[in-house]
């Protein structure tokens, strides 16, 4: 089941879409439109086994510092594309782990984002991290180059369960990062947390909760581990034995939203939490969530454009995803292309029946007859896939009055499956299939 992060999603790219869309994409940006940025380094010193990041394990810094350097020359490329200098509203940094590039390769690279960008007052500018390969200086670096959110993946402090996925951190590591982040004025963070491990249970998962309340994160992300060992070669690692089964997966789910809502976050979406007070809680309230790549965001921008390897773009008028090895990437950008591998352009149709999904997935409803106006097409085609709704009616999932659409409150969880009705791409049999959680 799609997580529709976007709409069309990314099997549905063809490398019909190539260099040449995109710089055409780039050129329409007239300066009007807010944008953000994304950049991708697929690198960490350990990997995670439950890991379905493009990412790989190396401590060569030559050939980190090269991968930087090839990213300092895309994002020349862009900038030669871009016919004025847009304004950002977001920046996230993303892996892998990032801060594999180091101090110095970090605060250049930043430095040459704001040469060719302008950055709102209060832009959001993010990156993930990795506790167990974190330090003052880090910290100070980050501080020093503008970061005002810090990303922090937890999973699990479970000691067995840490040891059967090999991502070993205790919990005085992650206090440490906090600790340090919040006292450089860093105080925007957000945690990761998987629920679905092996040798997880409700009680080990609470016991997690329980930790990750002392530190008091302002936002929480909450995933499914979805075991895919035909495809994702080292969650073979991992005893499949010792996965749960559905019921106790949607136990454990249940758990720990209960547990945070009791600890006053509030719930948002499909599997974020955030303190009434975060920016993603007042986004969810006041109806302007959305979502993209990294999830559900604050993020308002009209375009996200990509930078690395295997990183996606959204632009007006289409999708594009660079090569995803690294050799193809720089191939690209030493041919002095935009290494862009495929994308999609967006026909009307699309963009009513993206604006439907992310409808759903935000807030849980949707008004076909207010959305078809908007985008100037008729109301039939705003309808679901034929048939795919009744089932859902009568289970109670959803319910429907008049062109209006609301997935009920305790099936919050099963926003994906509401959302697949209007996803005019999906197999019928996936749709009916595929685990939600």
């Amino acid at each position: 089941m799609p997580r529709y992060t976007s709409y069309p999603t990314a099997p549905h790219f063809s490398a019909k879409i190539g260099a040449d869309d995109y710089r055409e994409w780039l050129g329409g940006l007239t300066g009007g439109e807010r944008v953000s940025l994304y950049l991708h380094v697929p690198f960490c010193h350990q990997l995670c086994w439950y890991c379905g990041c493009n990412t790989t394990v190396t401590r060569n810094p030559g050939r980190i510092d090269r991968y930087a350097g090839y990213l300092m020359r895309e994002l020349d490329l862009v900038a030669a594309a871009l016919p004025v200098r847009p304004v950002l509203s977001h920046l996230h940094w993303g892996g892998g782990t990032p801060t594999t590039l180091g101090n110095r390769q970090l605060t250049d690279l930043m430095k040459r984002v704001q040469e060719v960008f302008t950055f709102e007052a209060d832009a959001e500018i993010a990156i993930e991290i990795d506790p167990r390969t974190f330090d003052g200086r880090d910290i100070g670096a980050l501080a020093g180059a503008g970061f005002n959110r810090v990303s922090i993946g937890v999973q699990t402090f479970d000691p067995q369960v840490q040891e059967a996925i090999n991502r070993v951190q205790d919990f005085a590591c992650v206090e440490r990062a906090v600790a340090g982040l919040r006292g450089a004025g860093i105080d925007n963070i957000s945690m990761d947390l998987l629920y679905g491990l092996p040798h997880q249970s409700v009680d080990n998962l609470r016991t997690t909760v329980a930790d990750v309340l002392e530190l008091r994160p302002a936002r929480i992300s909450l995933f499914g581990y979805a075991h895919l060992p035909a495809r994702i070669l080292h969650q073979r690692m991992i005893d499949t034995n010792a996965l749960a089964g559905p019921a106790e997966r949607v136990a454990q789910f249940e758990a720990v939203h209960d547990a945070l809502v009791d600890a006053g976050y509030i719930a948002i979406g499909l599997d974020h939490f955030a303190l009434p007070g975060d920016a993603m809680a007042v986004a969810w309230r006041t109806g302007t969530l959305r979502r993209n790549f990294q999830g559900y965001t604050t993020d308002l921008a009209d375009a996200l454009i990509g930078i690395g390897a295997s990183s996606i773009g959204s632009l007006p008028r289409g999708y594009v995803q660079n090569h995803v090895r690294t050799d193809h990437w720089r191939a690209a950008i030493d041919d002095g292309r935009l290494p862009v591998a495929r994308g999609i352009a967006l026909d009307p149709q699309m963009r009513l029946d993206r604006a439907i999904i992310e409808a759903i997935m935000c807030g849980g409803r949707v008004d076909l007859d207010r959305l078809s106006k908007d985008f100037g097409m008729p109301v039939q085609a705003a309808e679901p896939r034929p048939g795919a709704m009744k089932r859902l009616f009568e289970l109670g999932i959803a319910r429907r009055e008049g062109a209006s659409i609301e997935v009920n409150e305790e099936c919050r969880p099963l926003l994906r499956v509401v959302a697949a009705a209007f996803d005019r791409f999906l197999d019928p049999d996936e749709a009916r299939h595929a685990a939600a959680l």
